[in-house]
Order: structure tokens, then sequence, then C-alpha cells
């Protein structure tokens, strides 16, 4: 008889997170969207990794696209996605400037915020209050 590893072996607790993780990474988008193409349409959708409809709440993208400058509008790619990374505790990191830039305009994050190394670490409160603002505009991806 082979003897099985202890679920509190560490090998067996992240191979479980890492299969979680993917379950709640299947409700992600497949392909992002830009806010010109989601604006001319009556009812904007993607598809989610699961192959689920994801449906963009229409008024926040007229929203978006009232007070973004026309410039952004084939530019930024919708949903803006954050990534959480477990091993730190209290932010998420985001890896598109063109999003980055989109916050700014909105006035959601300061102009001082840059990227260091590709990404910027923006609050997991600053992320929420954000998502609670622009639904379906933003996901969370776990990495």
């Amino acid at each position: 008889m082979t003897s099985r590893p202890p679920v509190s072996d560490e090998s067996v607790l992240m191979r479980w997170m890492a299969l979680e993780m993917g379950k709640i990474n299947d409700g992600v988008v497949a392909r992002r969207r830009r806010l010109s193409e989601l604006l001319s349409e009556d009812h904007p959708l993607s598809v989610t990794r699961n192959g689920s409809e994801f449906a963009f709440d229409r008024e926040v993208i007229r929203t978006l696209g009232e007070n973004l400058p026309p410039r952004l509008h084939s530019l930024l790619k919708l949903p803006v996605i954050f990534f959480f990374d477990s091993t730190v505790p209290d932010s998420c990191a985001l890896t598109d400037e063109v999003a980055l830039e989109a916050f700014q305009v909105l006035g959601e994050l300061s102009r001082f915020r840059e990227f260091t190394g590709g990404k910027l670490w923006v609050g997991r409160a600053i992320v929420y209050a954000i998502m609670r603002k622009y639904p379906t505009a933003i996901q969370i991806m776990m990495t």
C-alpha cells in the first residue's frame, strides 16, 4: 500500500489552491474588447474562459465613453484585469498602462502613480472601490 502525503503537506495544498484558482479564473473573459467596439454595440458582450457569455453593463460602457478622451476609446481594452497574488496580502497588480491612464483621467488613481517592473500595485480597497463604481469593466484574476 502506498502512503499518501498528508493534506498539510505544502505541495498538496499548493496543487489544490492552483486547481481552485483555475476554477475562479474560468469566469474571466477570454478576449478583452476595445471600448470603441463596445460603445457601438446595443448589447456589449464577451466570452469567459469557460465559454460562458459575459455581458458588459451598457450604462458603465456609456459612462466610460463619455468621460474618457476619444483617443483612449480605441486603446482601452475591457474588462481591465487586476491580478490577485496570494503572496501580496493587501494589493493587486495592474499590468495595463492604458488602463492606468484611463483611471488617472477618471480620477480613480493619482497621476503620480507609475509602473515599476511592468506592474503597478494598487491597494485592494481601491481596486474594490473601482469595481463597485464600474461593474463589469473590471475583473480580478488569481495568480
